[in-house]
């Protein structure tokens, strides 16, 4: 949003600069991103000066050149200066461009150097009103009366140019009561009185003591509202005889400083009066008011309405309309149509100020895709209680400059008044949510600067207030809002950091453990050529039609969705990247392996709303997820493309495992049919307790075509939350080199296709956990020389000893035992 400095200070007294505004602003809750000076004709008329014309006569060589001797009141001799006006004479005041000064054209700009006309010097340039932007006319030089100014004088001081800052603030979401310069002045104004007493800042707004209906007989626009609960408040007055025109330079000043572009006197009005208070207007020309009357209703299902821009648009039941008797001219709070604005026609004018239902404006914003002024602040919460005070300022602004007549009654629906906020709040609860003692006087004082009146005291909990928040602040609901408050006025950097708290700064908790090693994890993954993908959280509901494992009915759905496309919480990461993928591979980029850490939602199984626990309960996990697809190797002269595999991602899924500090002996991988609805197949990664860490699995055609994929996709997730419990609080261990040398044995096992590596690997780790060290598959064979149904592997066995050196008898037994257990176990034979 953009401040006028200037305009700022029309509603309170101070002397900071704007630089000073922009960094209290910022400490009060206000950011303010930058500061710019804003000219009211470009270039501020530096360089020009006010002249006085000694000589004039004609050139020798022109019919239409003169030459001129000016004095500049420099003291020095006075300029010689060819001028071509053919007004021009001596004994003028004129204006002088001198050399070296800059004017604009437009976009273009020119410098005034020293020159020869026709052979003549000149040095300088009298100017004409269109060449420095006072004015537009070009039929002769500017001349000034006798007298108005000495020459010498400053252009910008004779036409008493002021420079104007406009501040950029960032409004967030919560304080709608700051989106106009009457609410940003409030708030500054309570941040002196806090700060800085001496400046004794008086904070004032213009008064409605002067309205009065001129001619209250007159017929004027009646109201019927048929729909209270889309319009808190409804305010409407008449005003004839209204002459529309531009308006005057004062107010296309003002909004030309904060980037509006003017268009006529009545509306320039009601765009000043949102920008000066906040609160939304809309002039409506009564002569296409049909039967002089305003309907405020629901519209029709399936209606036509052209709005101001020119597009028809398709309304519904839920759309709440400003009608005539007739039909629809106005979508509430959104966006006037195309027929019932004010013209250069417009002699009658009948003015709306209004307060609509938040939540019905935000939903039929959302619904057409529009964004306004006033759909920005009616979403967000207007205050009730300015809508009649706003709309007499503005007619009475309208009265003065566009003339006219306050006619018939003064419309207010406000069947159910909205009464300030209560609150409760204790000097205690103060002092211990900040955690640090503030004065009460200075409480007092700061509630006071915010316009939050102490109705009532106890001495219960050291002192116990009950407060009325004012109804512009609808952000302010709660004691910890109104400590907020507090707070940010006394200042976030007047509290000091306990000195207990110092020490506890160094200290890592659990979370920055599990931060640490989700970097790590993210580094070595990028570093072996995997790209960070970053999803939306929000995703489709139709993608869990029809699946079990995470059934569509356990997903976390949206009140007010933005689309059918983002009306649930994911509750799974698969489909996100899956999007990623094909929007990659669409674009010609087929060779892909993503990952992204993130979170998945989903409403706990069994557990319904009751009247005691009104909310459903939701579950919240962290995830890592991994997709793959395409070549992991560019085809070279050297070797052919290596397409990915299954194996590729289960080699980087093992790789987190290890570097998160699990080591083989703590995992195991198994064959699982629980994601079948996901992958057509899939291997489990789990505790040796049972607990699941995550799977990985050839993703199934069925979530491919959901996605619009035809090639082949491997995806992993691991329950990230699961890792980092089990993980997070190991410390970096290392082992000294063995003092011996391993001992490798090599076994050739014929068995049953059923039985996988995993198996094997399983037998093999529990038959030895002192000598054992790894077990390695270098060989698989099925086919021609084999039983039917059965396959070979071959697997090399690597024993050690750290302390001594093994011999044949030690080894031998681990041998034995572990080929036992594989034929009692598995059905292994060697071959």
């Amino acid at each position: 949003m953009n401040v006028s400095y200037k305009w700022l200070k029309e509603y309170l007294n101070f002397d900071m600069s704007p630089e000073r505004v922009a960094e209290v602003l910022t400490s009060i809750g206000l950011e303010t991103g930058s500061v710019e000076r804003v000219e009211s004709i470009r270039g501020g008329l530096r360089g020009l000066v006010v002249g006085k014309v000694l000589t004039c006569i004609d050139h020798p060589d022109s019919d239409h050149l003169h030459i001129t001797t000016v004095d500049l009141g420099n003291g020095g001799e006075p300029v010689q200066i060819v001028c071509g006006a053919p007004n021009v004479a001596a004994g003028q005041t004129v204006i002088v461009a001198t050399i070296g000064t800059t004017l604009y054209d437009g976009d273009k700009e020119f410098k005034i150097k020293k020159g020869k006309m026709r052979g003549a010097d000149s040095h300088g340039m009298i100017c004409a009103e269109d060449e420095i932007g006072v004015g537009t006319s070009h039929d002769g030089i500017i001349v000034l009366p006798d007298g108005a100014a000495a020459p010498g004088t400053p252009a910008a001081d004779y036409y008493q140019l002021s420079d104007d800052f406009v501040l950029e603030v960032d409004l967030t979401p919560n304080r709608i009561d700051a989106a106009s310069h009457y609410g940003v002045a409030r708030d500054l104004a309570a941040w002196l009185d806090c700060h800085d007493a001496s400046e004794q800042p008086r904070l004032s707004r213009p008064s409605d003591a002067d309205f009065a209906v001129a001619a209250p007989d007159a017929p004027g626009v009646q109201v019927s509202v048929e729909d209270p609960g889309g319009c808190i408040r409804y305010c409407g007055v008449t005003i004839d005889g209204v002459t529309v025109a531009e308006s005057p330079e004062w107010l296309r000043n003002r909004l030309t400083t904060i980037g509006l572009r003017p268009i006529n006197n009545v509306v320039d009005i009601t765009n000043y009066i949102l920008h000066a208070f906040g609160q939304p207007l809309h002039a409506f020309d009564r002569a296409h008011i049909g039967g002089d009357r305003v309907v405020v209703r629901r519209a029709t299902e399936g209606a036509k309405f052209t709005t101001l821009d020119g597009v028809e648009r398709t309304l519904t039941s839920a759309d709440l309309m400003i009608c005539d008797d007739q039909r629809p001219m106005c979508i509430a709070g959104v966006f006037g149509g195309l027929d019932s604005g004010v013209t250069e026609n417009t002699t009658s004018v009948f003015l709306e100020s209004a307060c609509f239902n938040p939540t019905s404006v935000r939903k039929t914003a959302r619904r057409l895709g529009i964004s306004t002024d006033s759909s920005f602040r009616f979403e967000r919460g207007v205050d009730p209680n300015g809508s009649l005070y706003v709309m007499r300022i503005a007619a009475m602004m309208i009265r003065d400059i566009a003339g006219g007549t306050i006619s018939g009654h003064v419309t207010d629906f406000y069947p159910e008044p909205v009464a300030p906020y209560a609150v409760e709040l204790s000097y205690n609860a103060v002092t211990r949510l900040i955690g640090q003692e503030i004065p009460s006087a200075t409480v007092d004082t700061i509630l006071k600067s915010l316009e939050i009146n102490i109705a009532s005291r106890t001495d219960a909990d050291g002192g116990t207030m009950n407060l009325e928040v004012p109804t512009y602040r609808v952000d302010v609901r709660r004691p910890c809002d109104v400590i907020e408050d507090i707070l940010r006025i006394y200042g976030y950097n007047n509290i000091a950091i306990p000195t207990s708290l110092h020490a506890s700064l160094s200290y890592k908790s659990d979370v920055d453990a599990a931060d640490d090693l989700r970097r790590i994890v993210a580094d070595n993954l990028s570093g072996a050529g995997w790209f960070e993908i970053l999803n939306n959280s929000l995703t489709a509901k139709a993608y869990y039609d029809g699946l079990t494992t995470y059934p569509a009915e356990r997903a976390v759905e949206l009140l007010n969705p933005l689309s059918q496309d983002l009306n649930v919480m994911r509750q799974t990461m698969l489909f996100g990247g899956l999007e990623s993928l094909a929007h990659n591979i669409n674009r010609r980029s087929p060779d892909l392996a993503f990952y992204e850490f993130g979170n998945v939602y989903a409403l706990r199984p069994g557990v319904e709303s009751t009247d005691d626990a009104p909310l459903r309960p939701y579950t919240e996990g962290a995830r890592l997820a991994l997709w793959l697809t395409g070549n992991v190797r560019q085809p070279s002269w050297l070797r052919p493309a290596d397409a990915s595999s299954f194996f590729d991602l289960k080699a980087t899924v093992a790789n987190i495992l290890a570097r998160c500090g699990m080591n083989v002996a703590e995992v195991v991988v198994k064959p699982t049919d629980a994601f079948a609805d996901i992958y057509s197949s899939a291997i489990a990664f789990e505790t040796r307790n049972g607990k699941l860490l995550g799977t990985a699995g050839v993703v199934c055609n069925d979530m491919l075509r959901r996605a619009d994929l035809k090639v082949p996709v491997y995806y992993a997730e691991l329950d990230w939350d699961a890792l980092t419990s089990l993980t997070a609080r190991r410390g970096t261990t290392f082992s000294p080199l063995p003092k011996a040398m391993p001992v490798k044995r090599d076994l050739s096992l014929l068995v049953d296709n059923a039985v996988t590596m995993a198996d094997i690997d399983r037998v093999v780790r529990q038959s030895d956990r002192k000598l054992l060290r790894d077990v390695v598959l270098f060989d698989v064979y099925e086919g021609k020389g084999l039983p039917a149904g059965t396959k070979s592997y071959a697997i090399s066995i690597t024993l050690r000893d750290d302390e001594k050196t093994l011999n044949d008898k030690a080894v031998d037994a681990v041998m034995n035992k572990v080929i036992a257990n594989l034929t009692k176990q598995l059905g292994a034979q060697l071959r």
